[in-house]
C-alpha cells in the first residue's frame, strides 16, 4: 500500500525575497468556510461571538481567539487556525476546505504596489486598510487578500493554483524592486 505524505504546496517554491519584498508560505493549519443557513446570520454572529471568535463585516477579517474570520463572499466567511464553536452546524453549512487552499504572505516596502499590478481591488490605504479583505481576481484565478498588518497581505489561492500564484507575484515583485532601484 502507497504511503501518503502530506506536504505544502509550496515546497521548492518558498520563500522568496526580491530587494525588501518576501513571499512565504502562510497557509494556516485549520480553515473553515461557514455559509449561514438562510436567516441564521445573527446566530452564526452570537455563536462566534461567544467562542471568543468574531464575524466578520462585509470585506473585513474578525480576529477572535487564536483565529481569525475573513469576510469571503455574500454570507460566507473562512475560518482560519480555530474550530469553529460547538453547535455552529446548526446555523451554517462548515466545509473543511484546509487542504484545497494555499495562503501565501507579501510583506515588506512596496507590497501594496506588487499586488496593485495584479488585482482589481483599490489597495489605497483609505480603501483598504489592514483588517479588510477581498475576493478577486489574480491573474486568471479567484484570489481572497487580506490586509493582515501595514505592508503585510495574506493572499489565498486554491492550492492547484499555487505555484501559477507564486509565478506571478514573483515577477511582479521583481517589476516593484527594478521600478525602487531605478
Amino acid at each position: 500500500m502507497a504511503k501518503l505524505i502530506s506536504r505544502s504546496a509550496t515546497v521548492d517554491l518558498l520563500p522568496i525575497t526580491v530587494g525588501e519584498l518576501t513571499l512565504r508560505d502562510a497557509t494556516p493549519g485549520r480553515m473553515t468556510a461557514i455559509a449561514p443557513w438562510p436567516g441564521a446570520g445573527a446566530a452564526v454572529a452570537r455563536a462566534m461571538k461567544a467562542a471568543g471568535l468574531g464575524w466578520p463585516a462585509a470585506d473585513r477579517a474578525a480576529k477572535g481567539a487564536g483565529g481569525v474570520c475573513l469576510w469571503s463572499g455574500r454570507d460566507q466567511a473562512f475560518l482560519l487556525d480555530a474550530a469553529p464553536p460547538d453547535g455552529l452546524s446548526a446555523h451554517a453549512a462548515l466545509t473543511d476546505i484546509s487542504d484545497g487552499w494555499t495562503a501565501l504572505s507579501l510583506s515588506g516596502e512596496g507590497a501594496r504596489q506588487v499586488l496593485a499590478r495584479l488585482v482589481a481591488v483599490d489597495l489605497s490605504p483609505t480603501a483598504f486598510p489592514p483588517g479588510a479583505s477581498a475576493r478577486t481576481g489574480l491573474g486568471h484565478m479567484m484570489t481572497l487578500i487580506h490586509h493582515a498588518a501595514p505592508g503585510d497581505y495574506m493572499i489565498l489561492v486554491f492550492r492547484s493554483m499555487t505555484e501559477f500564484a507564486v509565478h506571478e507575484i514573483e515577477i511582479a515583485m521583481k517589476a516593484v524592486a527594478a521600478r525602487s532601484a531605478v
